[in-house]
Protein backbone atom coordinates (compact mmCIF):
# COMPACT_ATOMS: atom_id res chain seq x y z
CA UNK A 1 0.00 0.00 0.00
CA UNK A 2 1.15 3.41 -1.11
CA UNK A 3 0.77 6.77 1.17
CA UNK A 4 1.76 9.95 -0.10
CA UNK A 5 3.08 12.92 1.90
CA UNK A 6 3.65 16.70 1.65
CA UNK A 7 5.17 18.99 4.23
CA UNK A 8 3.88 22.53 3.43
CA UNK A 9 6.51 24.07 5.34
CA UNK A 10 7.37 24.68 9.22
CA UNK A 11 5.36 21.95 10.77
CA UNK A 12 2.25 21.36 8.14
CA UNK A 13 2.01 18.29 6.78
CA UNK A 14 -0.43 16.36 4.94
CA UNK A 15 -0.97 13.06 4.38
CA UNK A 16 -2.78 10.75 1.73
CA UNK A 17 -3.59 7.56 2.68
CA UNK A 18 -6.57 5.34 1.28
CA UNK A 19 -8.80 8.49 -0.06
CA UNK A 20 -8.58 10.26 3.81
CA UNK A 21 -6.80 13.12 3.84
CA UNK A 22 -5.32 14.29 7.12
CA UNK A 23 -3.70 17.49 7.84
CA UNK A 24 -1.12 18.01 10.62
CA UNK A 25 -0.53 21.93 11.97
CA UNK A 26 -1.91 23.25 9.20
CA UNK A 27 0.27 26.44 8.81
CA UNK A 28 -0.69 28.06 5.59
CA UNK A 29 -1.16 31.58 5.62
CA UNK A 30 1.42 33.75 7.52
CA UNK A 31 4.14 30.34 6.80
CA UNK A 32 7.05 31.85 5.05
CA UNK A 33 8.07 28.83 3.76
CA UNK A 34 4.42 27.14 2.61
CA UNK A 35 3.84 27.52 -1.71
CA UNK A 36 0.09 27.67 -1.10
CA UNK A 37 -2.76 29.31 0.67
CA UNK A 38 -4.96 27.88 3.37
CA UNK A 39 -7.91 28.87 0.61
CA UNK A 40 -6.55 26.63 -1.77
CA UNK A 41 -6.76 23.65 0.73
CA UNK A 42 -10.12 21.94 -0.90
CA UNK A 43 -10.52 18.44 0.66
CA UNK A 44 -9.47 17.17 4.13
CA UNK A 45 -10.94 14.57 5.65
CA UNK A 46 -9.57 15.33 9.81
CA UNK A 47 -7.05 18.32 10.96
CA UNK A 48 -4.79 17.46 13.57
CA UNK A 49 -3.03 19.64 16.13
CA UNK A 50 -0.12 19.52 18.04
CA UNK A 51 -0.86 22.51 20.18
CA UNK A 52 -2.66 26.05 20.11
CA UNK A 53 0.26 28.32 18.86
CA UNK A 54 -0.25 30.61 15.70
CA UNK A 55 2.10 28.77 13.90
CA UNK A 56 0.53 25.21 14.64
CA UNK A 57 -2.88 25.51 14.82
CA UNK A 58 -2.78 27.84 11.88
CA UNK A 59 -6.03 27.81 9.87
CA UNK A 60 -7.36 24.81 11.16
CA UNK A 61 -10.67 26.27 12.21
CA UNK A 62 -11.13 27.63 8.72
CA UNK A 63 -10.37 24.65 6.92
CA UNK A 64 -12.17 22.38 9.22
CA UNK A 65 -15.88 24.76 7.90
CA UNK A 66 -14.84 25.02 5.12
CA UNK A 67 -13.99 21.49 3.95
CA UNK A 68 -15.95 19.37 7.14
CA UNK A 69 -12.81 17.91 8.18
CA UNK A 70 -12.93 16.25 11.51
CA UNK A 71 -10.38 18.55 14.50
CA UNK A 72 -8.15 16.30 16.62
CA UNK A 73 -6.55 17.93 19.25
CA UNK A 74 -6.28 18.10 23.24
CA UNK A 75 -9.88 18.78 24.59
CA UNK A 76 -9.13 21.96 26.37
CA UNK A 77 -8.29 23.15 22.31
CA UNK A 78 -10.63 21.49 20.77
CA UNK A 79 -12.86 23.70 23.63
CA UNK A 80 -11.11 26.79 22.46
CA UNK A 81 -11.90 26.26 18.80
CA UNK A 82 -15.47 25.30 19.38
CA UNK A 83 -15.82 28.47 21.27
CA UNK A 84 -14.33 30.41 18.32
CA UNK A 85 -16.59 28.83 15.70
CA UNK A 86 -15.82 24.82 15.36
CA UNK A 87 -19.05 22.98 14.62
CA UNK A 88 -19.36 20.41 17.57
CA UNK A 89 -20.23 17.88 15.32
CA UNK A 90 -16.62 18.37 13.84
CA UNK A 91 -14.84 17.72 16.99
CA UNK A 92 -13.34 14.02 16.54
CA UNK A 93 -14.39 11.93 19.33
CA UNK A 94 -17.25 14.82 20.52
CA UNK A 95 -14.37 16.37 22.09
CA UNK A 96 -11.33 15.63 21.47
CA UNK A 97 -9.07 12.73 23.31
CA UNK A 98 -5.68 13.23 26.11
CA UNK A 99 -2.38 12.12 25.99
CA UNK A 100 -2.43 7.96 25.32
CA UNK A 101 -5.84 8.50 23.97
CA UNK A 102 -6.13 6.22 20.30
CA UNK A 103 -8.66 7.15 18.23
CA UNK A 104 -10.04 6.56 14.76
CA UNK A 105 -10.87 8.12 11.46
CA UNK A 106 -12.04 5.67 8.70
CA UNK A 107 -8.44 2.60 8.94
CA UNK A 108 -6.52 5.81 10.25
CA UNK A 109 -5.90 5.40 14.12
CA UNK A 110 -4.28 8.43 15.84
CA UNK A 111 -2.47 8.22 19.21
CA UNK A 112 -2.37 10.94 21.14
CA UNK A 113 1.62 11.58 22.86
CA UNK A 114 3.39 14.04 25.34
CA UNK A 115 5.34 16.69 24.11
CA UNK A 116 7.81 18.94 25.90
CA UNK A 117 6.74 22.75 25.32
CA UNK A 118 3.94 25.56 25.87
CA UNK A 119 0.61 25.80 25.32
CA UNK A 120 -2.18 28.80 25.50
CA UNK A 121 -4.49 25.67 26.04
CA UNK A 122 -4.45 22.49 27.44
CA UNK A 123 -1.25 20.75 26.76
CA UNK A 124 1.25 20.46 23.97
CA UNK A 125 1.24 17.33 22.55
CA UNK A 126 2.59 14.65 19.05
CA UNK A 127 0.86 11.92 17.30
CA UNK A 128 1.48 8.78 16.16
CA UNK A 129 -0.37 7.71 13.29
CA UNK A 130 -0.90 4.21 12.10
CA UNK A 131 -2.50 3.62 9.02
CA UNK A 132 -4.68 0.80 7.43
CA UNK A 133 -1.59 -1.50 6.06
CA UNK A 134 0.28 -0.63 9.77
CA UNK A 135 2.86 2.41 8.39
CA UNK A 136 3.08 4.10 11.25
CA UNK A 137 4.30 7.77 11.18
CA UNK A 138 5.32 9.80 14.51
CA UNK A 139 4.77 13.76 14.25
CA UNK A 140 6.52 15.10 17.09
CA UNK A 141 4.90 18.60 17.34
CA UNK A 142 7.14 21.47 18.92
CA UNK A 143 8.85 19.29 21.56
CA UNK A 144 12.46 19.34 23.42
CA UNK A 145 14.05 15.86 23.94
CA UNK A 146 12.28 13.43 26.72
CA UNK A 147 12.85 10.29 28.03
CA UNK A 148 9.74 8.93 27.17
CA UNK A 149 10.63 8.61 23.24
CA UNK A 150 12.13 5.31 24.40
CA UNK A 151 8.59 4.14 25.34
CA UNK A 152 7.39 5.49 22.44
CA UNK A 153 10.25 3.52 20.14
CA UNK A 154 9.18 0.45 21.83
CA UNK A 155 5.42 0.57 21.90
CA UNK A 156 5.65 1.24 17.78
CA UNK A 157 7.81 0.33 15.25
CA UNK A 158 8.07 3.58 13.20
CA UNK A 159 8.43 3.82 10.03
CA UNK A 160 8.96 7.81 9.82
CA UNK A 161 9.62 10.15 12.10
CA UNK A 162 8.64 14.00 11.24
CA UNK A 163 11.08 15.84 13.86
CA UNK A 164 12.27 19.45 14.89
CA UNK A 165 15.85 20.16 14.20
CA UNK A 166 15.19 24.38 14.47
CA UNK A 167 16.53 24.89 17.92
CA UNK A 168 15.30 27.98 20.37
CA UNK A 169 11.79 26.48 20.87
CA UNK A 170 12.75 23.37 20.18
CA UNK A 171 15.07 20.86 20.16
CA UNK A 172 18.46 21.30 18.18
CA UNK A 173 19.63 19.16 15.20
CA UNK A 174 21.68 17.50 17.51
CA UNK A 175 19.00 16.34 20.02
CA UNK A 176 17.14 15.11 17.15
CA UNK A 177 19.39 13.05 16.09
CA UNK A 178 19.76 11.80 19.70
CA UNK A 179 15.88 11.35 19.89
CA UNK A 180 16.52 9.40 16.59
CA UNK A 181 18.10 6.72 18.48
CA UNK A 182 15.55 6.35 21.32
CA UNK A 183 12.82 6.37 18.82
CA UNK A 184 14.85 3.21 16.32
CA UNK A 185 12.79 4.91 13.41
CA UNK A 186 13.58 3.54 10.02
CA UNK A 187 13.29 7.52 8.45
CA UNK A 188 13.09 10.57 9.96
CA UNK A 189 12.11 14.26 7.88
CA UNK A 190 13.31 17.10 9.88
CA UNK A 191 10.93 19.98 9.95
CA UNK A 192 10.48 23.33 11.70
CA UNK A 193 13.66 25.09 10.42
CA UNK A 194 14.63 27.08 8.05
CA UNK A 195 10.90 29.11 8.39
CA UNK A 196 11.86 31.55 10.41
CA UNK A 197 15.19 33.70 10.81
CA UNK A 198 15.71 32.69 14.51
CA UNK A 199 15.84 28.99 13.21
CA UNK A 200 18.23 26.24 12.26
CA UNK A 201 17.78 27.64 8.32
CA UNK A 202 19.10 24.09 6.56
CA UNK A 203 19.19 20.11 7.39
CA UNK A 204 23.40 20.42 7.01
CA UNK A 205 23.83 20.01 10.31
CA UNK A 206 21.25 17.49 11.29
CA UNK A 207 22.84 14.97 8.86
CA UNK A 208 26.10 15.55 10.36
CA UNK A 209 24.64 14.27 13.70
CA UNK A 210 23.13 11.63 12.32
CA UNK A 211 26.29 10.54 10.49
CA UNK A 212 28.34 11.36 13.68
CA UNK A 213 26.39 9.81 15.93
CA UNK A 214 25.96 6.33 13.80
CA UNK A 215 22.16 6.80 13.21
CA UNK A 216 20.50 4.07 11.36
CA UNK A 217 17.79 5.88 10.45
CA UNK A 218 17.19 7.01 6.48
CA UNK A 219 17.48 11.12 6.29
CA UNK A 220 14.25 11.66 4.26
CA UNK A 221 14.66 16.00 2.98
CA UNK A 222 11.42 17.24 2.37
CA UNK A 223 11.12 20.13 -0.15
CA UNK A 224 7.75 22.62 0.56
CA UNK A 225 4.86 21.68 -1.61
CA UNK A 226 6.30 18.63 -3.25
CA UNK A 227 4.83 15.44 -2.25
CA UNK A 228 6.87 12.02 -2.05
CA UNK A 229 5.10 8.73 -1.89
CA UNK A 230 5.87 6.19 0.75
CA UNK A 231 5.97 2.71 0.16
CA UNK A 232 3.79 1.08 3.06
CA UNK A 233 4.06 -2.23 4.57
CA UNK A 234 2.72 -5.38 3.10
CA UNK A 235 0.59 -8.05 5.81
CA UNK A 236 3.25 -9.88 6.15
CA UNK A 237 4.95 -6.73 8.22
CA UNK A 238 1.88 -5.39 9.62
CA UNK A 239 1.82 -4.86 13.27
CA UNK A 240 -1.95 -3.43 13.22
CA UNK A 241 -2.87 -5.13 16.54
Amino acid sequence: MRHELTWHGHAAFQLDSGGATVLIDPFFDGNPSAVKQAAAVDKADLVLVTHDHFDHVGQALSICRATGAMLGAVTDTVAKLVGLGLPKEQALNGIGFNIGGTVSLGDIRVTMTQATHSSESGVPVGYVLRLADGYTIYHAGDTGLFAGMELLGRLYSIDLALLPIGGVFTMCARQAAVACTLLHCKKVAPMHYGSFPVLEQNAETFAGHLEDLGVAAELLLLAPGVAVALEGRDKAQCDCG
